[in-house]
C-alpha cells in the first residue's frame, strides 16, 4: 500500500519521528476515512510521490499538526515550490500554515507575489487540539496557538477521553468537597493527603522516606502554594530539598548524560535516554516558559500533565526527577489558583495504586525514543551514548496520553483516595466517641484498636486481642467490634441512600 501525507514524508526522507497513530495509505475507497488504525485515502486524492509539498498540505488538512516531522521536512522543500504554489493560491490556509512553519524552521524567507489577506487562521485547529491564546504572524496571518512555542511545544488532541475528563471539572469538585467538610475534618483530611502523597511519591521510586525526608518533602508540597515561578535556581533548590544524599545534590541542570535502567545487563539495561545536556538545558527553558504562563491559559490539569511528564522526559537532574515531576503537578494547579487553603490532591497515592498504568504512559514516549540512541556498554555502569535522531523528537511531543493519565489520577485522588479517607476519619470519630463514653481505656490503646478494627472490616483480630490482653479487658474488644460494625452498617446504608439521590455520605458535623 502506498503511503500518503506524514507517513510518506517520514519514509521518503527518513526523518526521525515516533510511530504515527493513524498513518495515511492509499486504499480502494471512495472517500477519505479511518479504517482500523489507518487513514484510508482514495487514489485520486493522493499527491504524486515526488510532490513533497503536496504531501505536507495533505497532512495539514487531513492529519493535523505533527511538528516533529514538519520541522525536518519543510526545510528540504525548495522555496521555489512554495512560491509557485502561492502564485496560484496566495490565501490558501494550509499553504499559509506550511509557509509560516517553513520560514520559522529554516530562517529563509519565501517570496510572496502579493500580501496575504483575510482572517487570521490558527495553526492548531481548536476543534481538534487543546490550544491557548497565541502569537500572530502578520506576514502569513497565522496564529501560533500551540502549547508552548516553536522551540518546545507539546500537543494534546481533544479525544473523547480528554474531553470527558475535562468536562468532569475535577478541580471544581475537589474544592466543593473540601469546602463541604467541617473545619476540623478538612484539616485532618488535608494533613492525611500531605503525608500519604509524600510516602507514595517516594514509594514509586522504591524508597522508604525517613522522618526527615518526609518532613522536607511535605514542606516542599506546601511551598507549591507560594506560586513561585519556575527557574533553574528554584528547581535546583527543590531538587536539593527532595534529595538526602549529599553526593546527589545538584548545583544546576545536568552537564552529563544520564539514563534510566531496567535491571538488565549491558546496553539492553538502558530503557530510556533523555536529551543530551546542551539540548536538555535549552528545552528546559522552553518548558519553564510554558509552566509559568500556561496554568492560567488552559485547563490546569492539561498544563500539569504536560509540565510533569515533560520534566521527567527531559530529566534535567541526575537524581530526584521523578519526585519533582509529581511535585510539579501540584505546582501547576497552585499556579492556576485552582487549589487554595492548602488543598492538595494526593495524585501520587493514586499513581502508586496505578503504577503499571503510570509506567505504560511513560513508555509510550520513552520506548520509541530509545531506538534513536546507540548505546555501548563499556564497564560497570559506564556507557557511551550516541544520539542518531533529530532534536525535534524531544522538542515536539504528543502529550495526549500524559494529560489523560494526569486527569485520571486527579479524579481518583479526589473520588477514591480523599473521599475514602474522609469516610474513614468520620467512622473513626464515631466509633472512638461511642466506646470512650462507655469505657475507661487508655486513649492511645483505644485509638489503635479502633483504627485496626475499621481496617479489618469491623473485627479485632486474635493477634490484636493477644497483644492488648493485659491492657484492655476482654469485653471491650467485643464492644469495639459491635460499635464498629454498627457504624459501618450505617455508613453503607448512607452510601446506598446517597446513590439513590438522598443525603450526603459523610456527616461532617
Amino acid at each position: 500500500m502506498r503511503s500518503v501525507g506524514y507517513a510518506h514524508l517520514r519514509n521518503r526522507l527518513a526523518v526521525s519521528a515516533l510511530p504515527l497513530k493513524r498513518p495515511a495509505v492509499v486504499q480502494p475507497v471512495t472517500r477519505i476515512g479511518e479504517i482500523g488504525r489507518t487513514l484510508a485515502v482514495p487514489q485520486r486524492q493522493a499527491p504524486e510521490e515526488h510532490d513533497l509539498l503536496g504531501h505536507v498540505l495533505f497532512a495539514l488538512k487531513h492529519e493535523g499538526i505533527n511538528l516533529t516531522i514538519l520541522a525536518q521536512v519543510l526545510p528540504h522543500i525548495p522555496v521555489e515550490d512554495f512560491a509557485a504554489a502561492l502564485h496560484g493560491s496566495p490565501n490558501g490556509v494550509y499553504l499559509r500554515k506550511a509557509s509560516f512553519l517553513r520560514e520559522s524552521f529554516s530562517g529563509e524567507q519565501i517570496p510572496q507575489a502579493s500580501p496575504v489577506t483575510g482572517a487570521y487562521a490558527p495553526l492548531f485547529d481548536p476543534a481538534r487540539y487543546i490550544t491557548r491564546p497565541g502569537d500572530r504572524n502578520p506576514r502569513w496571518r497565522i496564529e501560533f496557538n500551540g502549547l508552548g512555542d516553536l522551540s518546545y511545544c507539546a500537543c494534546v488532541e481533544r479525544s473523547p477521553e480528554v474531553s470527558a475528563l475535562l468536562e468532569h471539572d475535577i478541580i471544581g469538585r475537589a474544592r466543593e468537597f473540601i469546602e463541604s467538610l467541617a473545619p476540623v475534618m478538612m484539616d485532618r483530611a488535608i494533613q492525611w493527603a500531605y503525608l500519604h502523597e509524600t510516602q507514595d511519591s517516594f514509594a514509586i521510586e522504591k524508597e522508604a522516606p525517613t522522618e526527615d525526608k518526609s518532613r522536607r518533602f511535605i514542606q516542599l508540597l506546601r511551598q507549591a502554594h507560594e506560586r513561585l515561578p519556575l527557574t533553574e535556581d528554584y528547581l535546583v533548590q527543590l531538587q536539593n530539598a527532595a534529595i538526602s544524599n549529599p553526593y546527589d545534590l545538584a548545583a544546576a541542570f545536568r552537564h552529563e548524560q544520564n539514563h534510566l535502567a531496567n535491571g538488565l545487563q549491558g546496553a539492553a539495561g538502558v530503557s530510556y535516554v533523555p536529551p543530551p545536556p546542551e539540548l536538555c538545558r535549552e528545552l528546559m527553558e522552553g518548558l519553564m516558559r510554558f509552566a509559568n504562563t500556561a496554568p492560567q491559559q488552559v485547563d490546569p490539569l492539561v498544563a500539569a500533565g504536560i509540565i510533569s511528564f515533560g520534566f521527567v522526559f527531559l530529566h534535567p537532574f541526575m537524581d530526584g526527577n521523578g519526585r519533582l515531576s509529581r511535585f510539579l503537578i501540584h505546582h501547576a494547579l497552585c499556579q492556576s489558583g485552582a487549589l487554595e487553603n492548602g488543598l492538595l490532591l494526593p495524585v501520587s497515592v493514586a499513581m502508586k495504586r496505578e503504577e503499571r498504568m503510570y509506567m505504560e504512559t511513560l513508555q509510550l514516549f520513552s520506548r520509541p525514543v530509545r531506538d534513536f540512541w546507540e548505546v555501548n556498554w563499556i564497564d560497570f555502569d559506564q556507557y557511551s551514548f550516541d544520539f542518531q535522531g533529530s532534536d525535534a523528537i524531544y522538542r515536539y511531543w504528543d502529550a495526549t496520553a500524559s494529560v489523560v493519565f494526569t486527569c485520571q489520577m486527579a479524579k481518583r485522588a479526589l473520588e477514591v483516595e480523599l473521599r475514602e479517607e474522609t469516610v474513614f476519619l468520620a467512622n473513626y470519630d464515631a466509633v472512638y466517641k461511642a466506646v470512650d463514653e462507655k469505657t475507661d481505656v487508655r486513649g492511645s490503646d483505644l485509638a489503635n484498636l479502633v483504627m485496626m478494627c475499621l481496617s479489618n472490616g469491623g473485627v479485632v483480630s486474635k493477634n490484636r486481642r493477644k497483644q492488648y490482653l493485659y491492657r484492655v479487658p476482654e469485653p471491650i474488644f467485643d464492644l469495639i467490634e459491635q460499635t464498629t460494625q454498627q457504624v459501618l452498617f450505617e455508613q453503607r446504608a448512607a452510601m446506598e441512600e446517597h446513590l439513590r439521590g438522598g443525603s450526603p455520605v459523610v456527616d461532617d458535623a
